[in-house]
């Protein structure tokens, strides 16, 4: 029987993209080569390509995502997607999966495109009683007031990105005189800023998957940065303690981890998302849902399946094995 061939597709046209082929060597290390074939697909705007090896790629035939290779065309049978903004994780990269029947492993198309909009997101997950912190959404050419602005959601307060990811523009703002700086350099990844009042509290992230085998919600990591917030530093270069299992009570870590299976139900999702969150004294705030989340060795998602007892190696098979038959 021949191996099933996986396309873990990575790159994107955001500022992400490093990142995201980083991940992309993370999961072709995790696979199982004894059961899969697998190959990096890159998507930038001016061209897709399979990287054959560290000199030589091949061009993705976008009719079917196909490619040739030594005079042989390679279909895929899967598509992992691993890429951490546009296209890849605001549906469509999704849309034009479904359109050529290729089985991939994210959410679909409504429930992408949703979750990358992260204040659209909040409140239709608000009006399901879940806790959000006061925002504001700024388009592009629309101007606000820093009093009205302040008056709204307070400082300090975090200014970003409403579609970008991997902390990539974002400020936490403490005085006036630094708010309407802030929103410009929001503008820089998009056309659409957020901002947020702060929270403050513990911050802290669960996975979770499902797959006709059963239901895995993951154990909580608590995240503990020494920068001001969870930056693009703290992120990537170390600046950040991750401790996984969190440090938290039984009860909390039961709450956390039921709330992120009913957002999975709420939107539909599918494959591995993560929730992040904040536990304050008024109780658990919702950040975010992560659809496509990071899959370095080192990231989240790889830390709580690790922790769970589980392998990489086997909850990609899994999860591939769940739209392939």
């Amino acid at each position: 029987m021949s191996k099933k061939k996986i396309a873990l597709v990575c790159g994107g046209y955001s500022s992400e993209m490093e990142v995201s082929l980083r991940s992309a060597d993370g999961l072709y290390q995790f696979l199982d080569k004894n059961r899969y074939d697998a190959w990096i697909v890159v998507l930038k705007r001016e061209e897709w390509y399979v990287r054959i090896s560290d000199t030589e790629t091949a061009v993705v035939d976008r009719n079917d995502f196909s490619f040739v290779l030594n005079d042989q065309r390679i279909r895929f049978d899967y598509a992992w997607i691993t890429i951490h903004g546009t296209p890849g994780e605001d549906g469509r990269l999704q849309g034009y999966f479904d359109m050529i029947a290729m089985p991939y492993n994210t959410c679909g198309v409504l429930a992408s495109s949703l979750t990358f909009h992260k204040f659209a997101c909040n409140h239709f997950l608000k009006g399901f009683g879940l806790q959000v912190a006061e925002s504001l959404l700024l388009r592009k050419g629309q101007q606000i007031a820093t009093d009205a602005l302040i008056e709204k959601v307070g400082l300090p307060c975090f200014i970003k990105s409403n579609v970008g990811g991997s902390s990539f523009g974002v400020s936490k703002v403490k005085v006036a005189d630094e708010v309407q700086a802030a929103i410009k350099n929001a503008f820089q990844e998009g056309d659409e800023v957020i901002v947020e009042s702060f929270l403050e509290g513990m911050e802290l992230t669960c996975g979770c998957y499902k797959t006709k085998k059963g239901a895995c919600v993951l154990p909580l990591t608590e995240v503990v940065s020494q920068n001001e917030f969870f930056d693009y530093e703290a992120k990537y270069q170390g600046k950040v303690s991750e401790i996984t299992p969190a440090r938290i009570p039984d009860t909390l870590r039961d709450r956390i981890q039921q709330i992120t299976s009913m957002i999975y139900d709420i939107l539909d999702c599918r494959g591995i998302i993560r929730a992040d969150y904040i536990w304050t004294k008024n109780g658990i705030f919702l950040l975010e849902v992560n659809t496509t989340p990071g899959m370095t060795a080192t990231s989240f998602i790889p830390q709580q399946v690790a922790a769970a007892g589980k392998r990489m190696s086997e909850v990609m098979a899994e999860i591939i094995e769940n739209e392939v038959d």
